[in-house]
């Protein structure tokens, strides 16, 4: 039974969702037996981040219910299309663990197919040659205010289209001579009904079929058909296709039973709130610009969102997997903070990498009263306690030891708890030293250090003594010399482009830094692959192009923790030389809780809470137990901002009229995309002040909101009445940005989301300037 496919929650790889729902209830109905899938990237650019996200949904829900995911490269458009994207995406899929078995597919395997399909229509009296220009096409169809106009060739007889649409395909006309059109509406609302174009005329060389073909079908045509010549039974596509639904169930409809198709079953499409990150650009025109400008090295550049970047950098596909399952899906489009992407690669790298040494940027250390010639082997532990894995290293240690120069103060400030003159501090792993003297060139630049060890605190601290700190570092004898990638973030604001100006503005000059140093003898008897954390220093691999030779080049993967928290402090740090920048420590927020609050915290960070709202839940036992029974009806992570931001003071007073099975109730309803956010806080606030149920008052706020189809014509009406603000805007000048969001509300009567609004604005103002 097709009932049987529907897998419990807990076996789902991807969380229930409104479009797990609608799948649900078509198994259940029986309207379809076996789920099918497609993912259908277009062969002309490198994979990105977004792919993986767009991909997990596709491959994820085929898993979750049995069925298959098809993997289809949309590559209708001969001009920017290559087999090397191809090959990009069938290793890169392949390595993020998707399986699509035999059932690998081109578009353009179909265009035999697909032609046959349009002189169907066309015998049909359903598509005609349209000889317009496309200037003229454009002004023909209208506004959203005003309804279109009929091309004078529409109705053309039928043997003149048929005539005409051969010899197209005959290579008889030039580009832009003539169109194949779908006869639809001219007066639809939705403008993509206005006889969409379904192939055009583009004499340029197939990637694969070479020269045959001189037309071309569209996306509109051959996405919905590809579907269903493979049986796909859910098309799920991002939420800038909504529109275009329209014709796809509008062509599936009318070549139902037709031309080899079967009556049943037929595809349906389903649109998901779109997902961007923060400090992040994946539109394959700018990354072109930073690889030919050189401010990258090349597509698989560690630093680019594209996956073969991510993997080159030594993230692994478990992560982005991680990544994705927390990101979710939603109705709604959604700006992620990149701290979850690097949340979920801490979290996959946490309990696999090994523990071992290095160091960057390397200040000698000669231990004085350390006999000369000496080395002995001491014992460190591969993974903390936490983590519970087995395994052992050894570590050399002798008179002349590497140690990080910036854990060295000439002059320390307050509250230093590393080397300096004077000081006693621990070596990992190791003995207590204290520094006697630092060596200083004519430049007064400390070179060396020079101090004793205490014989007698290996695994223990000295009497009497204060020992201040432990730091990492490498002994003389058997360091491996070896190059260091810190990478960092490519832009230096979350939104590169937003406002005025170029995204290049925002470019961050310091997203690589190449260090030379030194790294513990162990790590060269270990497999090429292995990820490491280097301690308090962060996880690293060995870069697969560089570092594979005599000299090890070290990739920096992520930082032990986000550094760019306190970036205004590192500023002001970096300025007093000699002392180190904090970002190599970054302050541990939850230092000042007592032991039952910081385990609270961290179990609060590890289910995904943030560092903000864990703090606030940790420090009040009111918080924490309204939170731990929201986790009952659904995930912590989801309840934290809510319960501390909006029903925070209620709470800690004792007030709180909202139940927590109430809450999670709404939240789930957001989830789903069936109100905003801004919706559901008005909800909870109107709760608070005055009872109720939280879900139906938001219910009934979001009746009064404007459906996502009235606000795309609401928009598409805003950008048709100020035609000058739009080619500016397209031109570079984002700050108009406001002024298009002032004009939609204005013109909503203040029904419509400032940020819905703004989303759909930059979907339908990039669309055109792309």
């Amino acid at each position: 039974m097709p009932a049987s496919r529907i897998p419990p929650d807990s076996e789902r790889l991807v969380p229930p969702n409104f479009i797990t729902e609608i799948i649900d209830e078509d198994l259940r109905s029986g309207r379809y037996e076996t789920i099918v899938t497609r993912f259908p990237p277009e062969p002309n650019g490198f994979p990105h981040i977004g792919h993986a996200i767009a991909s997990f949904i596709d491959c994820g829900i085929a898993r979750d219910y049995r069925g298959r995911c098809h993997l289809r490269m949309d590559d209708t458009n001969p001009l920017t299309e290559e087999m090397r994207y191809v090959e990009a995406i069938r290793r890169d899929m392949a390595w993020l663990g998707w399986d699509w078995g035999e059932h690998f597919y081109f578009a353009s395997d179909y265009f035999d197919r697909l032609y046959e399909m349009a002189e169907q229509l066309i015998k049909e009296g359903k598509a005609y040659v349209d000889s317009l220009s496309e200037e003229e096409i454009r002004a023909y169809r209208g506004t959203v205010e005003k309804p279109g106009r009929p091309s004078p060739y529409r109705d053309r007889p039928v043997e003149e289209n048929l005539d005409l649409f051969r010899r197209m395909a005959a290579g008889e006309f030039e580009e832009g001579a003539h169109v194949l059109r779908a006869k639809i509406d001219m007066s639809a609302p939705n403008m993509k009904l206005r006889d969409p174009i379904l192939y055009r005329i583009l004499k340029a060389e197939h990637y694969r079929t070479g020269g045959r073909w001189k037309v071309y079908p569209m996306y509109d045509f051959a996405h919905p058909l590809s579907d269903y010549i493979e049986g796909v039974t859910h098309s799920l596509c991002s939420s800038e296709f909504i529109d275009n639904r329209a014709v796809y169930d509008w062509l599936v409809e009318n070549l139902a039973g037709k031309c080899g198709l079967p009556e049943w079953p037929r595809p349906k499409q389903i649109e998901f709130g779109r997902r961007s990150l923060e400090y992040t650009v994946v539109s394959k025109r700018k990354l072109i610009q930073l690889v030919e400008r050189g401010l990258v090295d090349g597509w698989d550049d560690p630093r680019l969102p594209t996956l073969a970047g991510l993997r080159r950098r030594g993230v692994r596909p478990q992560a982005l997997v991680a990544f994705a399952r927390k990101v979710g899906i939603s109705r709604t489009d959604r700006t992620v903070d990149i701290a979850l992407l690097e949340w979920a690669i801490r979290d996959d790298l946490n309990p696999i990498a090994p523990r071992v040494m290095a160091v960057t940027e390397p200040l000698r250390l000669v231990l004085t009263n350390y006999p000369e010639g000496k080395v002995e082997e001491l014992e460190a532990p591969y993974f903390p306690p936490d983590v519970g894995k087995p395994g052992r290293r050894k570590v050399p240690f002798g008179r002349e030891l590497w140690v990080e120069r910036s854990d060295f103060a000439l002059e320390p400030p307050k509250g230093w708890k590393r080397l300096v003159v004077g000081g006693h501090t621990r070596l990992r792993h190791a003995y207590v030293v204290r520094i006697d003297e630092a060596v200083t060139n004519d430049a007064g630049e400390v070179v060396e250090l020079r101090g004793v060890y205490l014989p007698d605190t290996l695994g223990q601290n000295p009497e009497g003594v204060k020992v201040k700190g432990a730091v990492h570092w490498v002994a003389a004898a058997g360091a491996v010399p070896a190059e260091f990638r810190l990478y960092d973030r490519l832009f230096k604001v979350p939104f590169p482009d937003a406002g005025e100006g170029s995204f290049l503005d925002h470019y961050n000059p310091g997203s690589l830094r190449v260090l030379q140093g030194y790294v513990e003898p162990s790590v060269t008897a270990d497999d090429p692959e292995t990820r490491y954390q280097f301690e308090r220093l962060g996880y690293f691999w060995r870069d697969p192009e560089l570092g594979r030779g005599e000299k090890p080049v070290f990739n920096r993967i992520i930082t032990l923790k986000d550094t760019w928290k306190k970036a205004g402090a590192q500023k002001q740090e970096a300025k007093r030389e000699p002392r180190p920048a904090k970002k190599t420590r970054p302050e541990d927020k939850a230092a000042a809780l007592g032991p039952e609050e910081r385990e609270v915290y961290q179990r609060c960070r590890h289910l995904g809470v943030g560092e903000a709202e864990a703090l606030q839940i940790a420090r009040d036992e009111r918080l924490r137990t309204y939170l731990e029974d929201c986790s009952a009806f659904g995930p912590p992570a989801l309840a934290a901002p809510w319960v501390v931001h909006v029903l925070g003071r209620a709470i800690r007073a004792g007030e709180a009229p909202v139940e927590p099975q109430a809450l999670m109730a709404l939240l789930a309803e957001l989830e789903k995309g069936a109100f905003d956010r801004r919706v559901a806080k008005q909800a909870l606030e109107e709760t608070l002040a005055s009872g109720g149920d939280p879900l139906e008052r938001a219910r009934a706020l979001a009746r009064d909101q404007l459906s996502a189809e009235a606000l795309a014509a609401l928009v598409r009406q805003v950008l048709a009445a100020h035609p000058d603000e739009v080619a500016a805007y397209r031109a570079g000048k984002r700050g108009l940005m406001g002024f298009f969001v002032g004009q939609v509300m204005r013109a909503s009567a203040g029904r419509a989301d400032p940020k819905r609004v703004q989303s759909v604005l930059s979907q339908q103002l990039d669309r055109g300037s792309a």
